[in-house]
Formats: structure tokens, C-alpha cells, sequence
């Protein structure tokens, strides 16, 4: 399950110094003294460790699943300049791990003879700027493996736009073409690819440029060995994670390998209780939309038991296991997540209720509810609620919720207040602001 980290012994002689600049960290070896890039490959995969656990709060504490109950980390509910105070915890070690993987990638990308290294490196360069941009929206791009460590102007951060236009569909165009269908031992795939690219238009809000790649995967899931599991409770814990049919891609965790804390990703903490910051984390306005679903489905929405604790307080979804040294995977993609964002691009393009709706059928019926009604449904306004509904109890605590509601504009309509647009963003580590005398610049707001 985690044969990805067979070459750590190489792979963790890669270090970053204090005064290094994060986007241009040392890399395991010059890359005229290699001839082999495995092991250069797996570092791109191995840091993107680093970037779960803030995802994972990001996505979640931000938005109105989870909330901090202890100062100042309840500036996550609070739309203000006060994040910055917590760079060194989530968006340090964030931008931190996925300018390494970046980095790592283009090694691959530029010295590997292997067609399947620079495709897989090409998928984690994407994916790793693809979390960039939704997290700090303009970003330094760097696409060589030396890149200049004295022309500091290419760090000047790159508009959004270029950066999808320009790296991330490229990239992923790329590996699509390659990569095979087949998914093994937890690496990129041409699926995992193509649902990416579809996450990315989605993201960029071109439905129709997102519709034919979500379909790909949709349509294609079953050939490749890809289904929606049976029982909503098998697709989490870590037992569940070997040959797992739902998960198209999942960044892989294991105990014994550190991450960018300097000790192994532990997201899973921060929903289950385990933090003083956090003690009770789950916003009564998710218990709130659990009771919806109940009332609104015909059931009992089976998915609450997994996902919340029985007193609505905590989050269980990815069991506490023991404590320490938790071996459970960060889900990056799986099929519920591409069908959803399928029927929502059908939706946005003008596909009849009929059409739509009948996407989230199975997803529905494995949650032991009734499936929606197109006679009754039949707006694009309601599909649209139907589906965001959705989506918020299918995915709750993996990281999605913030990043929905900004690529939806649904902000200030879900959070009850109205949120300057700057704070839909994070700050950018001062550290790197300070390190580039400002030529990598704040965020407005901060």
C-alpha cells in the first residue's frame, strides 16, 4: 500500500535550509549525476504530505463544517488579517511541501527518459499548482529543475489564469495522453488525470471544458476497476485503503515517514477531538444539514453515523486508529466527488433536471435515501441546491467545503455574512515576502 516510499533512504536527503527560499529547496542530487529518477519521482509524491493537514483545515475550519473553539485559531471564522498568525502551523508548511514537489517534478520532467516518470511527475506538478492557486491565487511559477538563485524576478507571482492556461492543463493534458487507466499502489493514473482536469475547469468556471473529462471518468470508471463502494463506511479508515475501488487518487500516509511537521500527517486530529484548539470541531450547522437530509430524504442519511460522532460534537470519519502514528491516506479524488462535479457541469450547461439528476442516484441509495424527483426538482436553481447539498454531506471533512463555496460564489449565502472577496484567499507566508524583499507580494487584506 505504500510502495511509494520503497526509496526513502534517498529521498530524505532532501533538505531545506532557513535562508533557502522555499520555491527553490536543494533536490536529492544534481541532475547531470543521475540516471535513475524513481527516486527523484517519489519525492514529488512524498511532499505532498505537507500539504494535507492544511488542506484539510483550510478547506474545512474556513467554511461551516468545523470550527476552532480556542484563540487565535478562531480567526478561521473570522473574515480579517488575522490568519497570517497561524502561517507557520498551515500555510508555511503548505507552500513549503508543494514548491519541494514542484521542484522534484521538474527533475523528472526534464532529465527522465522514462515516458510514464514525466507523466506521473507532470500530474503532481499540476496537482501541487492547482492547490497553490486555490489557496494563495497568484503564485510564483517555476518550471526548471535549476532554476536562477540570484534573478529574483522570477518570483514575481503569476496571475491565476496563466498559471491553469499555462502549467496546470498543459501538464495535465500531457498526462492524460500517457498514463494508463489503471490505477496501481496509490499513483497517478490517466483517470486520475483526466478527473483532475475536469476539478481544474470546474474551478475555473468553464463547465463546458469541464463536462467531457468528468464524463471520461465517469463513463470509463468501471473498466478501469473504479465503483462507488457498497457501504459509505468502507471507503474510510485504514484498513479500508488497500485496493480501495472508489479512491481514484489518495496522497499515501504512513506512520513511519515525516512530513513537513516532522512527524507523520495526522489531518485526521484536528476533526476528531484530539487538539485543545479544536476539542469539539463540528459547526452545529453541518448537524443541522444531516437533520435536513433525514428530513428531507425519506431516511435516515446513513452518512452521518460515519461521519459524525454520535453526539454531533466530533468528527469520526477517519478513526482515531490508536492515536499516534495513523496510517490513513489523504483522498484526493474519488468517483462520488467526479460524479457530483459532472452533474453539476451538465447542470450549469443547461441539461434538463432529468438528465442530472439521476447522477446522484446511487450516491444517494448508499446513503439510504429516496432519489430526487426531476418533476419536482426541476429548475436549474434547485439542481443546483440538490447537488451542493450533496456534495456538502457526501465530502464532509475531506477538504472540499471552502474551496465549493468560492468557486460557487456561495460564500456569503452559505456563511450567513458578507465576506470580503480578498479573505477568500490565504495569506502568503510572510517568511517568503521577507525573504524576496517584496517581490513576492501579500495578498490584499493582509
Amino acid at each position: 500500500m505504500k510502495t511509494i516510499y520503497i526509496l526513502l533512504g534517498a529521498l530524505l536527503l532532501i533538505t531545506t535550509a532557513c535562508e533557502d527560499l522555499d520555491q527553490f529547496p536543494p533536490n536529492i542530487a544534481s541532475s547531470d549525476s543521475l540516471t535513475e529518477f524513481e527516486g527523484v519521482l517519489n519525492a514529488a509524491y512524498y511532499y505532498q504530505l505537507g500539504a494535507a493537514t492544511p488542506m484539510a483545515v483550510m478547506g474545512e475550519f474556513r467554511a461551516d463544517n468545523a470550527l476552532m473553539d480556542e484563540s487565535p485559531y478562531t480567526e478561521f471564522d473570522e473574515y480579517d488579517s488575522g490568519l497570517t498568525s497561524m502561517e507557520d502551523q498551515f500555510m508555511g508548511p503548505f507552500y513549503t511541501a508543494l514548491y519541494k514537489s514542484i521542484l522534484s517534478a521538474n527533475n523528472v520532467i526534464e532529465n527522465s527518459s522514462d515516458a510514464t516518470e514525466i507523466a506521473e511527475a507532470k500530474f503532481l506538478r499540476a496537482l501541487s499548482y492547482f492547490k497553490l492557486v486555490q489557496v494563495f491565487g497568484d503564485v510564483t511559477v517555476n518550471l526548471s529543475a535549476s532554476p536562477s538563485t540570484t534573478d529574483t524576478s522570477i518570483l514575481v507571482r503569476q496571475p491565476a489564469t496563466d498559471v491553469y492556461n499555462n502549467v496546470i492543463i498543459p501538464d495535465l493534458t500531457d498526462a492524460i495522453a500517457v498514463l494508463d487507466a489503471e490505477i496501481v499502489d496509490g499513483r497517478a493514473s490517466k483517470y486520475a488525470a483526466q478527473g483532475l482536469l475536469g476539478k481544474v475547469y470546474m474551478a475555473m468556471g468553464n463547465y463546458s471544458s469541464a463536462a467531457p473529462h468528468l464524463a471520461a471518468v465517469v463513463n470509463g470508471a468501471a473498466a478501469a476497476g473504479i465503483s462507488l463502494k457498497a457501504d459509505y463506511a468502507d471507503i474510510f479508515g485504514a484498513a479500508n485503503e488497500v485496493e480501495n475501488s472508489e479512491i481514484i487518487f489518495s496522497t499515501q500516509v504512513s506512520s513511519s515517514i515525516i512530513d513537513e511537521y516532522s512527524y507523520a500527517s495526522r489531518f485526521w486530529n484536528w476533526f476528531v477531538g484530539d487538539d485543545p484548539k479544536a476539542d469539539y470541531p463540528v459547526d452545529p450547522d453541518l448537524v443541522a444539514a444531516f437533520d435536513a437530509s433525514d428530513a428531507n430524504g425519506g431516511g435516515t442519511d446513513l452518512r452521518r453515523a460515519v461521519t459524525l460522532a454520535e453526539d454531533g460534537l466530533t468528527a469520526i470519519k477517519f478513526p482515531k486508529d490508536g492515536g499516534v502514528g495513523s496510517e490513513h491516506d489523504w483522498i484526493e479524488m474519488r468517483l462520488a466527488d467526479v460524479i457530483l462535479l459532472y452533474a453539476e457541469a451538465l447542470n450549469e450547461t443547461g441539461s434538463a433536471a432529468s438528465t442530472v439528476l439521476p447522477l446522484l442516484d446511487d450516491i444517494r441509495t448508499r446513503a439510504g435515501l429516496s432519489v430526487l424527483n426531476p418533476a419536482t426538482i426541476n429548475t436549474q436553481a434547485l439542481v443546483r441546491k440538490a447537488i451542493a447539498d450533496e456534495r456538502r454531506l457526501e465530502l464532509a471533512f475531506e477538504g472540499h467545503r471552502w474551496f465549493d463555496l468560492v468557486r460557487t460564489n456561495t460564500v456569503d449565502a452559505e456563511m450567513g455574512q458578507t465576506v470580503n472577496s480578498n479573505y477568500h484567499l490565504f495569506p502568503i507566508p510572510v517568511s517568503e515576502i521577507l525573504a524576496t524583499r517584496g517581490v513576492i507580494t501579500q495578498n490584499e487584506g493582509y
